[in-house]
């Protein structure tokens, strides 16, 4: 294949979805993986071809675990963010801390390792920064909108990182997956008040989700445009995963606001 920045690979959210999609197809490929979890059995695994992937316990919410990984790290030619949580609920019922902790992860996890990435590609004058956006974080999802909140974040943040972080050498592109067959669904956690006069759309919204999501992509199509984009010289800054979400995103960008939730109301609400 056309590597574009080298064969040191950074992954969090490595144990499993679209995190171990990209880390056992890139090891698979002759890459060296650093695969990161916040609950894994720590080791390494050598592929065919020379690749491999060393797991390491890390979490991204923790400013210490983080620095005790790095270091052990002194170089980093990919970084793939991929960790992510979600929570749901209604908004007004939502607990405050659910909001935070959704943050935490999605976002300031973000955040916390490119702080400790981005050091190890300017002293190499290049580098290549994938974070794991979501369909969500274009078109906020009823009933998940603090998920999405933390999903439209980073885009912000990745074409912000994108402006700075060019004149270095350093190149970021954001994926938006859509619904996708991972353990994500059965670790997201849903709020519902006692009572709660939005207990049946909560579940109703969160029920269509989780049932999109077990008949979704596999996480491997991701990882599938994860190598495609390490082959590029000069890659976009946000790719949705497979041509049916590229279209969808495309349409919803043209349609009025009223159009857009309509349709959003019909797919999860009605």
């Amino acid at each position: 294949m056309n590597n574009q920045y080298g064969k040191n690979v950074f992954i969090t959210g490595a144990s499993s979805g679209i995190g171990r999609a990209c880390a056992v197809c890139l090891a698979k490929r002759g890459f060296y993986v650093t695969g990161i979890s916040r609950s894994c059995h720590e080791g390494e695994k050598r592929y065919r071809g020379g690749g491999y992937i060393r797991m390491l316990r890390m979490d991204v919410t923790d400013e210490e675990s983080i620095r005790r990984v790095f270091e052990g790290i002194d170089r980093i030619d990919i970084a793939i963010l991929a960790a992510g949580s979600g929570y749901a609920g209604a908004i007004e019922e939502t607990p405050l801390s659910y909001a935070r902790k959704q943050m935490e992860v999605n976002y300031f996890g973000v955040l916390n390792v490119c702080n400790a990435v981005l050091p190890l590609m300017h002293k190499q004058k290049r580098g290549y920064v994938i974070v794991v956006g979501s369909v969500a974080g274009k078109v906020s999802i009823p009933m998940q909108s603090q998920y999405s909140a933390s999903k439209f974040a980073l885009e912000a943040y990745v074409d912000a990182l994108r402006l700075e972080e060019e004149p270095y050498g350093i190149k970021a592109t954001i994926i938006e997956p859509g619904d996708t067959r991972t353990g994500f669904t059965d670790g997201r956690k849903t709020f519902i008040k006692e009572g709660s006069p939005f207990a049946a759309d909560v579940r109703k919204a969160v029920g269509r989700m989780e049932q999109d999501e077990r008949n979704g992509d596999r996480p491997e199509k991701a990882a599938a445009l994860v190598l495609k984009l390490i082959g590029r010289k000069n890659p976009p800054a946000r790719a949705a995963v497979g041509l049916t979400y590229k279209m969808a995103l495309l349409l919803i960008k043209l349609l009025p606001d009223k159009l857009r939730e309509d349709m959003v109301r019909r797919m999860y609400l009605e």
